[in-house]
């Protein structure tokens, strides 16, 4: 009997570290808030520069579901780069409660930056809405489309236009072949016609371009592999139409969505600051179309 306690003992012991170990995993990769998502808002807004220079970027990253550590980290300082280079304001928060109509108006593009899940609360989310529409700049990136906001019906119709089923896995990332479609698109302009990137791309159940998007850049299905493999398991990822960056109008304002961007290492290639920042400038109406 004493044996086989100390075998229980043991088992539940191992099971434990076990249990603690891979809670640990989550909360060091950025999973805990998918296993465990947040639903906190924000209430008390954050104080801004006294002055931002015309106009004004604002990089919003807050995650209340997976959260991209490096790919935040990498993406943010990027586009702090790109904003001082070409001598734009620069805000970058992580409190939903800047989404409020006054200081909205200090900002002529937000971007989303890997943002997930449920960030803002009602009256945010209309603040936000309103601004857009009267003529503000949205930009999106990766994980800021994937399917943990789509509890908010209007964002997910609006400005990604398609639900995500998944993203490759067996590998998880994979180099693939990019396509330029809009090539006098600001965000594709310095672009070369077609090029590789790779990436944990993402999949959806339509493409954005039956929704009325205007694609910027697709995707070759035939140069990567579009499935998920999981647990002896595989799932058929390919779309046959496979969009990864659009781009339509909301009301007089402009807004952009790209699939890209999931780790710090997608942030370092030739083309993704380049279509970056065409994107901002297009969608803060320095370049390209004004959808006034």
């Amino acid at each position: 009997m004493k044996i086989v306690r100390r075998i229980l003992i043991g088992a539940i012991a191992l099971l434990g570290l076990a249990t603690v170990a891979g809670l640990g995993t989550a909360w060091y990769v950025g999973a805990w808030q998918l296993l465990f998502p947040s639903h906190a808002h924000d209430s008390v807004a954050p104080e801004l520069p006294a002055q931002l220079a015309r106009p004004a970027v604002l990089v919003f990253t807050k995650t209340n579901s997976f959260r991209h550590e490096d790919g935040i980290a990498a993406g943010a300082q990027m586009l702090q780069e790109i904003a001082a280079h070409r001598g734009w304001g620069f805000f970058h928060t992580e409190n939903g409660a800047v989404f409020n109509p006054e200081q909205l108006t200090r900002f002529d593009v937000v971007v989303f930056h890997n943002t997930s899940g449920d960030t803002l609360d009602a009256a945010q989310e209309t603040a936000f809405q309103s601004w857009l529409e009267a003529g503000g700049g949205w930009v999106g990136t990766h994980s800021s489309g994937d399917s943990s906001h789509k509890e908010w019906q209007w964002y997910q119709d609006t400005l990604i236009g398609g639900l995500f089923t998944f993203h490759i896995m067996g590998p998880q990332f994979q180099e693939a072949r990019v396509i330029v479609e809009d090539a006098s698109h600001p965000a594709a302009a310095k672009l070369p016609a077609e090029f590789t990137h790779t990436e944990e791309w993402y999949s959806w159940e339509e493409s954005a371009r039956a929704k009325g998007f205007h694609v910027i850049l697709s995707i070759d299905e035939t140069s990567y592999e579009p499935y998920a493999r999981m647990f002896g398991e595989e799932q058929d990822l390919r779309m046959g139409d496979h969009p990864v960056v659009w781009s339509r109008c909301v009301g007089k304002g402009r807004a952009l969505y790209s699939t890209l961007g999931h780790g710090a290492d997608a942030y370092r290639t030739a083309e993704h600051p380049l279509l970056l920042e065409g994107a901002v400038a297009w969608a803060a109406g320095v370049e390209g179309d004004d959808c006034r």
